[in-house]
Formats: C-alpha cells, structure tokens, sequence
C-alpha cells in the first residue's frame, strides 16, 4: 500500500473494464486520479468508493481522438493534484469482425482515430509537462493485435501496431528526462469490450480460449496489476516495454 502516494494520475477509458479496474487499484496505493472517458459510465458510483475509502479522484469527460479534450483533461490534472506524474492511455474501441477488404472507410477511421491517434495525444501532451517536471511514467493499452497477425480485426490490428510503435519510439527519445513509457498487449479480457467479441462468435472464442495455456481468458484486475507494477518505482528500470498479459498464449 502506498506505492504512489502524492502521485497524480489520468487514466483514460476509466469507467469500465480495465480502466476502471486500473483506477481503483491506482488509489489503492495512493494516487489521486482523473478519470477520463468519453462516458460516464460507473463515475459516480466509482467516486462515492474512492470517497468512503479516503481516496481522491475527479471525472473529466473526454474524447481522446478530440486534441482539445485531452489537453483539457491534463490541464484539470495539473489544477485539482498539482502535476501529473501518470498517464495511462487506456481507452479503445474494437470495430467489428470482417476481413480486411470489408473494411469500410468510416470505421477504419474511427479505430484510428481512437486507438492510434487518441493514444498519440495522450503520449504527445503528457511528455510536454512530464519533460519540465523531470519525470513521469506513460503506461499505453496495445494488444496482441500489435505484436502479430489479428485475422478479421484489420484496423484494430493497424492501431495497435502503431501504439507499439509509438511507445518503442517516444521511449527511446524521452528516457533521458526520466520519462518512462510502455506498453501492455493483453490478449482476450473478460471486459464489456472483450465480451463483445467472444459473444458474436462462441465458437472462435471457443477456439481462442484454449489455445490459452492457462485455458481461460483473463481478468481486468489482472491487467491492472500489471500496469500498476508500471506505473511504480518498482519498474524503474522498465521503459520501451511490450508486456504481454496473455496466459502464455504467445510463449
């Protein structure tokens, strides 16, 4: 307990599933939190928690693939805890299931502009403010898309690839200022988003399910764990990482 305390935080996509799942484990250990999503989902009852619990968060309603939005959000960060030592770009959509030709354009542009240039302003706005402060750790949402083939989730695919991308890149260039980034890629997760996918086809998530060694998809508190570990000094030496939280499904 503890591990971030004075800590301040933006967690985006902070209503559900993993997001939400990372908020509540971030204040447990001490950080006040943003938590920021297009919807407001579970805020108000997460609020009244973190509030019985002693701990400190606000909502900010936000639109990653809006440039203002983010810059917004950073800037209620930065008013209500003082700095923003933590950001975690959670938030994604996954586009439906067709192969690669069926693609249409509106939703190829959606999933980019979400899932790719969401998480580029993130990244973008918080090293501008981590770079004066001297430090900061940037925790990116991939997938398994992004480190390999994703049959019938082609723009999905393309997004998270770039989010790797991204994170190897800005790694490399902004260590130096104490700034780490990584990346987690986890593989189906039992989530409002991963459950859309397994229910419109039981048999390939049938399929998916035991090619997992472990047999079994995994659980949002079991990613966060994972991104806590990365967004503490526990991880200190951690940065241009791609974390796979897949039950060995890629070992």
């Amino acid at each position: 307990m503890g591990r971030l305390k004075g800590k301040s935080a933006i967690v985006t996509g902070g209503t559900s599933g993993i997001g939400k799942a990372t908020v509540l484990k971030l204040i447990e250990e001490g950080a006040k939190v943003i938590i920021a999503d297009i919807h407001e989902g579970d805020s108000e009852e997460m609020l009244k928690e973190i509030q019985r619990n002693k701990g400190e968060a606000e909502f900010c309603q936000m639109d990653v693939s809006s440039h203002s939005d983010v810059k917004s959000a950073i800037e209620k960060c930065i008013k209500s805890f003082g700095s923003l030592d933590i950001m975690v770009a959670n938030a994604g959509i996954g586009g439906s299931a067709t192969f690669f030709e069926d693609i249409t354009v509106e939703e190829w542009n959606k999933v980019i502009a979400v899932n790719q240039t969401g998480v580029f302003y993130c990244m973008q706005e918080s090293i501008k403010i981590m770079k004066k402060q001297g430090s900061g750790a940037i925790v990116n949402t991939a997938s398994l898309a992004g480190i390999g083939s994703a049959p019938r989730m082609g723009a999905y695919a393309a997004s998270k690839h770039a989010v790797v991308g991204m994170t190897k890149t800005a790694a490399a260039e902004y260590g130096k200022h104490g700034i780490r980034i990584n990346a987690i890629c986890p593989s189906v997760i039992v989530t409002p988003m991963g459950k859309s996918f397994t229910d419109e086809d039981d048999k390939l998530s049938q399929i998916i399910k035991h090619s997992i060694p472990m047999k079994r998809f995994g659980e949002a508190e079991e990613v966060a764990d994972v991104i806590l570990w990365l967004c503490s000094d526990e991880s200190s030496f951690v940065n241009g990482e791609t974390v796979r939280i897949d039950g060995g499904h890629r070992a």
